[in-house]
């Protein structure tokens, strides 16, 4: 079925998102970019095409401060992703898929994973490519005390990396006591999917690794790719296949 361009109503503005309907009512799968990316790229259309050949609905938005949606990344806050999450949510609701299946890739990962634990009702699975779990304690640690400092001082942090240069807020970084990894893999009960590039130079492995480690819920399975960089792009129909092959098993009990 063809995919259509959707937005969903925010404050001010609204999220933008591309939005396939599926012969199944129920259930949809929700791609999560990561950060500074957008709801778009080979990995997302992958999922989609996946999601198409098993006839269901496939959703993609775009947080507020990336790709066409309204915001700065400047503003960017934890709260606020799974805000946005939340909204999501409610508008698939709206379509009839109360059940969700989250796909998020890198700050993506972290965001589908806390919503996931905040909302076990409405998530049927995960599956995690490259998650920054550990995202906000690592930006932090990676700085001097002076620079430390100056961040709170000033509210504002350059960030550059190959894909993009911009800013980020010390509002990030004030949530960190609420979004603690410990307290993620704490309980955690929702069957997840994890895959990680051994030659992630962005997000180490050893995100993955803590999660997998340290959950004590038997359904989750890691799978490491020797020569797997942070965009896992060359995986990506591997990848697809296996998420749907994953979904398929939780939607059949």
């Amino acid at each position: 079925m063809p995919t259509s361009i959707v937005s969903v109503p925010l404050p001010a503005g609204a999220l933008a998102g591309s939005y396939q309907p599926g012969a199944r009512a129920d259930f949809a799968v929700l791609w999560v970019h990561g950060f500074g990316s957008h709801r778009g790229g080979e990995k997302a259309e992958a999922v989609r095409a996946e999601c198409e050949r098993r006839g269901w609905a496939f959703a993609a938005f775009d947080f507020r401060g990336h790709g066409a949606s309204p915001g700065r990344i400047v503003d960017l806050t934890c709260s606020g992703l799974l805000d946005d999450l939340a909204l999501v949510r409610e508008w698939l609701a709206g379509r009839g898929h109360t059940k969700l299946g989250l796909i998020g890739s890198s700050m993506g990962g972290f965001a589908a994973a806390w919503f996931a634990k905040q909302n076990p009702v409405s998530v049927v699975g995960c599956v995690f490519l490259a998650p920054a779990f550990l995202f906000l304690e690592r930006r932090w640690s990676r700085l001097t005390p002076e620079e430390q400092i100056a961040w709170a001082r000033t509210g504002r942090l350059a960030v550059k990396n190959q894909w993009l240069e911009t800013e980020i807020g010390i509002g990030l970084m004030d949530e960190r006591a609420r979004f603690r990894p410990e307290d993620l893999v704490k309980d955690w009960a929702t069957p997840a999917l994890l895959f990680h590039g051994m030659a992630d130079d962005v997000v180490p492995d050893s995100d993955s690794l803590f999660f997998a480690r340290n959950v004590g819920y038997p359904r989750v399975e890691l799978r490491l790719i020797k020569d797997g960089d942070h965009r896992l792009t060359a995986h990506k129909d591997d990848i697809a296949g296996a998420a749907g092959a994953f979904f398929a098993r939780l939607l059949s009990g």
